[in-house]
């Protein structure tokens, strides 16, 4: 059953309301036309609960626009939605990224992630590449996808509203890797269910890396707005030091937007409940609004939060990942790079769940306070416990 408007509604019963279930809910294809986003496809999502979101077809299908009863949930960054033709991935000496990075999810892999790295190109087997560069958060999420299939279908009397499609990364002489990624969310429901598979289509030997920059704005993000999260340990922080607290800006507790703020970035270890699922929060107490994301331990077992607060900038980042903050070397000295042979595979599968009202809130604070109880204390020393990632 459909819940609308207050009430448990069946197939016939919408169908006999309207000529279209587009009055109600539905998933509609369209093309953006102006300035740097111009000719970029996305398909705008409506649930019927007040949720509309954007998938950006042609930049990896990943989600740009997002709004709840007409308040924003994604970010929109001075670069806007900017068309793949567009952006130079190489430019600025690998930071081509920050000037094409916008929206709520921007993906970022499939074989990179974190900054700039230079490694031995040994393993595809090509004389002339003697190395392999990567870009800040790799090449992936600037990638249009291929659009599989689209639309509304019924289960029983629930409504599905789905799309899918595959993103390839590949290079002659390099990686032949593929995403393929599906996202549903049933109308009636505020829940967006992403499921991703990251596929080795080549020959070669390939590094795989995964991360979502899941990108968090106002007004869910506002002076006072909370991070939460079943914290057990803070790992690391990027600010740490003699200056750690010169910005006087803590882990949990947000300020309004500031003038001449350098980004923090906090490495938390998580706890997963007995399902195996980890979840973190953004809220805004006040407004009753907030943004909660829950994947799995074993398909990302980092959590970066990233603080970009600087005034025109603004917007926190929760963000799953497949390795330690330290990146490509760390990773490859312990052993914890992940390497796929021809058809080898990694799926991540992910929900991010919008949370409405006080009695919302307080339910899903009080799941992830019941895993683990995250510190009080808005400086926490980071450890330095990178923990081993095993299965690798």
């Amino acid at each position: 059953m459909v819940e609308l408007y207050g009430s448990q509604r069946s197939q016939r019963d919408l169908s006999a309301h309207a000529g279209s279930l587009l009055q109600f809910a539905g998933v509609r294809l369209m093309t953006l036309g102006d300035g740097v986003e111009r000719g970029v496809r996305v398909l705008e999502f409506r649930s019927g609960t007040g949720l509309r979101f954007t998938v950006m077809v042609d930049r990896c299908l990943d989600i740009g626009e997002c709004e709840y009863r007409g308040m924003a949930i994604g970010w929109h960054s001075p670069a806007g939605f900017k068309h793949p033709g567009l952006h130079d991935a190489e430019g600025e000496g690998g930071l081509g990224w920050l000037r094409s990075a916008s929206g709520l999810l921007v993906t970022c892999g499939l074989d990179q992630i974190l900054f700039m790295n230079e490694e031995a190109g040994d393993h595809y087997v090509y004389g002339p590449r003697k190395t392999v560069s990567h870009t800040l958060h790799g090449r992936v999420g600037m990638l249009p996808a291929r659009l599989n299939g689209y639309g509304e279908r019924w289960e029983g009397d629930d409504l599905i509203l789905w799309c899918e499609g595959t993103v390839t990364q590949g290079a002659v002489f390099g990686e032949h890797l593929e995403l393929l990624r599906r996202i549903e969310i049933k109308a009636g429901t505020n829940d967006i269910r992403i499921h991703d598979r990251v596929v080795n289509r080549g020959f070669y030997r390939t590094p795989h890396m995964y991360l979502y920059h899941i990108n968090v704005g106002h007004p869910v993000l506002a002076e006072g707005s909370r991070y939460i999260a079943p914290i057990r340990d803070v790992v690391w922080a990027g600010h740490a030091g003699e200056n750690y607290r010169k910005q006087g800006i803590g882990y949990q507790t947000m300020p309004a937007p500031q003038m001449g703020f350098h980004e923090q970035v906090w490495q938390h270890e998580m706890a997963a409940d007995e399902n195996g699922t980890v979840s973190a929060m953004l809220v805004n107490d006040a407004l009753g609004i907030g943004l909660a994301v829950i994947n799995r331990k074993d398909q990302f077992p980092c959590n970066y939060e990233w603080q970009n607060l600087h005034a025109g900038q603004y917007t926190v980042g929760l963000e799953p990942s497949t390795n330690h903050v330290h990146g490509r070397n760390f990773a490859r000295e312990r052993g914890e790079l992940i390497w796929l042979e021809h058809a080898d595979e990694r799926r991540y599968d992910t929900i991010f769940r919008i949370v409405s009202g006080r009695d919302q809130i307080a339910c899903e604070e009080a799941r992830i306070r019941a895993v683990a109880e995250q510190p009080t204390d808005d400086f926490p020393a980071p450890s330095g416990r990178h923990l081993p990632i095993a299965g690798r």
